[in-house]
């Protein structure tokens, strides 16, 4: 799926007293309720809105993330449709005073029209995009170690039982890297991952590759996936199936993706019933990386949204620890950025209460100097901070090479990842 321009915006607009879920839904309502229908079509088509939430539901727009408040979301002027077929719809709202109806729906008829002439006028690009020489500043490695240490030691006296510990990378362009070259590139290299862009204001995008999905929701029938514990892919097919069976057998990762699927599972049970997930966890193979992955399905009543849904889940222990509220506690004080949108849920619902939210992770935000990457890794019993950091760099990996693809050429003698 694809959009473009703005009908409406949901945003934070100080309304208090309220969960920031609960005020996204209402706010989706007052916008979706009722919606014209074009003369000729027998319904209105689903009224999607598009965005995300910040990781801390007390997070404030600044700094790379000034232009991402806590919550945000676009109902599209069009929207573009594919099933993997060939096939693709295109729709296109506005939003009308009563008395203009029919004037907008030939304005909307003529607009419609006029992008799909577009569309079909575009075929592949021949020319590369701009080379821009890049420099990559990583966090500062002893300290990241100092702080997975300090992730060990609140471990060991029983504060948290885990901790997923991010750090940054920080790239700046001599020239703009366009964010639609980013995502296009990213897309081609990571397919089975949730890759997604999202530009709230032109040159200050989100984009990303999930491995996992935190809410899927379809008429009822609810999915998502409990992904931890990570390996490398490895360089030949042999090397990478070897890989897969040490990550099966470590207790370490088993227990780290448990713990991710029971506290999932625990928190569904409020509201679902009829849960159901794979009897055993499988390997989860990506272009740089390997997962520990668990189907989770389940039955919600029709009175529970996605939004209903990401309120109790987010965030999970694959993106913030366990327990939540001390590990939230604890990653406030030992990262020195702001996680922003990073691990924030990432999609799009619609007026039915479905929708397909992952979390944004293998994440980078645009920046007028040019991109702040993110990258986290589970901290637990046995965490090693050497093994961490090169986890750490290895999921940098998949945006890294996206810039690349969309023309950055990095300073030699420079590691992207850090060392």
């Amino acid at each position: 799926m694809a959009h473009r321009g703005v009908a409406a915006e949901l945003r934070p607009r100080g309304r208090g007293g309220l969960d920031r879920y609960t005020t996204l839904s209402a706010a989706a309502r007052d916008v979706a309720t009722d919606p014209l229908i074009a003369p000729g079509a027998a319904r209105a088509p689903r009224v999607r809105f598009y965005g995300g939430l910040s990781f801390r539901s007390d997070h404030e727009a600044g700094g790379v993330w000034a232009d991402f408040p806590s919550w945000l979301f676009h109902l599209p002027a069009f929207e573009l449709e594919g099933d993997g077929t060939g096939d693709a719809w295109l729709r296109a709202r506005v939003l009308v005073a009563s008395d203009d109806v029919e004037g907008a729906f030939a304005r909307l008829r003529r607009s419609a029209e006029g992008l799909r002439a577009e569309l079909a006028a575009i075929g592949p690009s021949a020319r590369p995009p701009a080379e821009r020489t890049a420099r990559a500043r990583a966090t500062e490695r002893s300290s990241w170690e100092d702080a997975v240490e300090s992730s060990l030691e609140a471990i060991r006296r029983g504060t948290i039982s885990k901790a997923v510990l991010a750090r940054t990378l920080d790239v700046e362009a001599d020239g703009p890297l366009d964010p639609g070259d980013v995502v296009e590139c990213l897309w081609e290299v990571n397919r089975g991952s949730h890759v997604f862009l999202f530009e709230p204001v032109p040159g200050s995008a989100i984009v990303g590759a999930a491995p996992e999905t935190v809410a899927t929701l379809r008429d009822g029938v609810f999915h998502a996936t409990a992904v931890a514990g990570s390996i490398r892919r490895g360089s030949s097919p042999r090397e990478q199936a070897e890989l897969a069976a040490r990550l099966l057998a470590s207790d370490k990762d088993r227990a780290e993706q448990r713990i991710a699927l029971d506290a999932m599972i625990a928190r569904l049970e409020r509201v679902a019933h009829r849960i159901r997930t794979d009897p055993q966890p499988h390997v989860l193979t990506l272009a740089r990386i390997q997962h520990l992955e668990t189907e989770i399905r389940a039955s919600v009543g029709a009175e529970i949204g996605v939004l209903d849904l990401l309120g109790l889940l987010h965030p999970t222990p694959a993106v913030c620890g366990l327990p939540r509220d001390a590990a939230l506690d604890f990653l406030a004080e030992e990262e020195p950025f702001q996680r922003g949108w990073y691990a924030g849920p990432v999609g799009w619902f619609d007026g039915e209460g479905n929708g397909v939210f992952a979390p944004a992770l293998r994440t980078g935000v645009s920046t007028p100097r040019g991109w702040r990457l993110f990258a986290g890794a589970g901290i637990g019993e046995g965490s090693v901070p050497e093994m961490e950091w090169e986890e750490t760099a290895i999921k940098f990996e998949p945006m890294l090479e996206a810039l690349r693809g969309a023309g950055a050429r990095f300073e030699v003698g420079a590691p992207a990842g850090g060392s």
